[in-house]
């Protein structure tokens, strides 16, 4: 088995910060190309608010080139020598965007974190890795960045 492509979803906390080394590991003994994406909860998740139309586009946009800069801030934070890596900020469910992405771009395997939401917010919400795991076509490796150690 050949790993060329891996996506590494982030979503701009420490956790996905702590993981890095565990990809850039991945990255070394592959040669692989990382691909990176964060994913915006789309207007699904706001539809109990009855603030119009108008109102969500612009929130929209600024949701995504909030998101944009967080994203450009990180790779050239965390990863600023690699001219292969993919960045790509994408709009819905994560767990659908994750897997429809790893499908689309011919994904090899996904690295991600086992932790990021906690508490409330992960009982109401699920686990994005629990979801990914179960839904892929392609491998998903999870990473819990509190044990991370190369």
């Amino acid at each position: 088995m050949k790993i060329e492509k891996i996506l590494f979803p982030i979503d701009f906390t420490e956790s996905s910060k702590k993981i890095i080394p565990f990809i850039r590991f991945f990255i070394d003994k592959c040669g692989a190309e990382l691909h990176l994406i964060h994913v915006i909860s789309g207007p699904e998740e706001f539809s109990g608010f009855e603030m119009g139309a108008a109102w969500y586009s612009s929130f929209e946009q600024e949701l995504r080139q909030g998101a944009q800069k967080a994203m450009e801030g990180f790779v050239l934070g965390e990863f600023p020598d690699d001219i292969g890596l993919k960045a790509d900020v994408l709009m819905g469910d994560a767990i659908d965007e994750i897997i429809r992405y790893a499908e689309d771009n011919n994904i090899d395997i996904i690295v991600m974190g086992t932790h990021g939401r906690k508490g409330i917010e992960k009982i109401m919400f699920g686990s994005v890795a629990e979801g990914v795991v179960q839904g892929a076509s392609c491998p998903v490796i999870t990473v819990n960045p509190y044990k991370v150690a190369l």
